[in-house]
């Protein structure tokens, strides 16, 4: 008795393909050995195997907060330490981003208010177009970082990440 070599289905004598999956079947391809056949999947669904850790480190940024908290609690990436530190730091960078751009708005209200010009204001306003550029710079360098396996850590949101990812 002959089993075909890939799928393992048992082959039909005289003919040169597989019924199963249709491979070209010579004496050389043929297992003469029981092959077990391959375990099936749940509903006949094809097996797939997760994201790649990188690309998963990298999805922790496109929506801030949102994907962070998504890899915190999906069941494949929250037991892994890459993703998770991924994740809280993008978590703790778009929180800073934040809590900056409230402070910075309340400041620059404030000024408006207490001297009713327009000078200053539009100093801070082009001073925080600025800041904003460089905080979309970040979050593409720290993509970019994620893409290519690496943990870079942020000054002193890294190790907050680093420490709650765990080691």
């Amino acid at each position: 008795m002959a089993f075909c070599a890939k799928c393992g289905a048992q082959l039909n004598a005289g003919s040169g393909f597989c019924a199963a999956c249709g491979t070209a079947v010579s004496n050389q391809g043929a297992s003469t050995a029981a092959a077990p056949a391959p375990a099936p999947t749940a509903a006949g669904a094809p097996t797939s195997a997760p994201m790649a850790n990188n690309v998963a480190g990298m999805l922790c940024y496109i929506l801030g907060i949102i994907t962070g908290i998504i890899f915190l609690v999906l069941e494949p990436y929250k037991n892994n330490r890459f993703v998770r530190f991924h994740a809280f730091q993008s978590i703790f960078f778009w929180a800073a981003c934040f809590a900056f751009w409230m402070v910075w708005s309340f400041v620059v209200v404030g000024m408006l208010i207490s001297t009713g010009g327009l000078g200053i204001a539009s100093l801070f306003g082009i001073t925080f177009m600025l800041i904003r550029l460089a905080m979309f710079a970040g979050w593409i360098f720290l993509m970019y970082k994620a893409y290519n396996n690496e943990e870079f850590k942020l000054p002193v949101i890294g190790d907050l990440a680093a420490k709650q990812a765990g080691a």
